[in-house]
């Protein structure tokens, strides 16, 4: 019976997915600052705290695939999940922090649509780490369906706020402080897609 001297480093899978539960705290932290202007305060320093968090575990990644020796997927594979994850709870983190810089007065619905579908996303990230241990097609694909679907809203929702911004007669300042804070938002729903991507085709050549 064949056998390996040096066993596969299985701890990427339990970063993974302490990782997506930091997402998942954010996401819910991030819904909350869209939907109550008074919490923007203290909301954007428990995302800057998870943040942290997050870049802690994605610094343990990046040691592990230094010095592992045999790793339980392709090591481009592991190196970009942990990136992506990474870059997601970035991007929640950054627009927390951009609504405080230019001093949002009120929050837009537009926002807090676009944060919900972030929030929708993340979870489905969640539920599908847990599932890359196995690999098992069926029940990675939906998820990876339904983020994908779910980043289709997203732009739907981005182009419709950034038109709703010329309505009437705009203020150029208010036009560009909202476009930014909502390319924000969007760009985490598409690097949400991109960790299903990435899922997705760890899954076919793993088939």
């Amino acid at each position: 019976m064949a056998f390996r001297l040096i066993p596969k480093e299985e701890s990427f899978y339990d970063l993974f997915e302490k990782q997506s539960a930091i997402l998942r705290e954010a996401a819910a932290v991030l819904v909350e600052a869209t939907s109550r202007v008074e919490t923007l305060a203290p909301t954007a320093q428990r995302l800057e705290r998870l943040e942290h968090d997050g870049d802690l575990i994605t610094h343990e990644i990046m040691a592990r695939l230094n010095r592992t020796f045999i790793t339980p997927l392709d090591r481009e594979d592991l190196h970009r999940i942990g990136t992506d994850l990474d870059d997601v709870l970035d991007l929640m983190e950054a627009a927390t922090e951009r609504f405080i810089l230019y001093k949002v007065a009120a929050i837009r619905p537009e926002a807090a649509e676009i944060a919900k579908v972030i929030q929708q996303q993340v979870e489905e990230v969640h539920k599908m780490m847990p599932k890359l241990r196995h690999l098992r097609h069926e029940q990675i694909m939906e998820h990876c369906i339904e983020i994908n679907r779910l980043e289709n809203i997203g732009d739907r929702l981005l182009r419709d706020a950034i038109a709703g911004l010329f309505n009437g007669t705009p203020d150029p300042i208010t036009v560009i402080k909202w476009r930014g804070l909502y390319e924000v938002l969007e760009e985490a729903t598409d690097k949400c897609e991109d960790i299903a991507n990435t899922v997705e085709a760890i899954v076919l050549k793993n088939s």
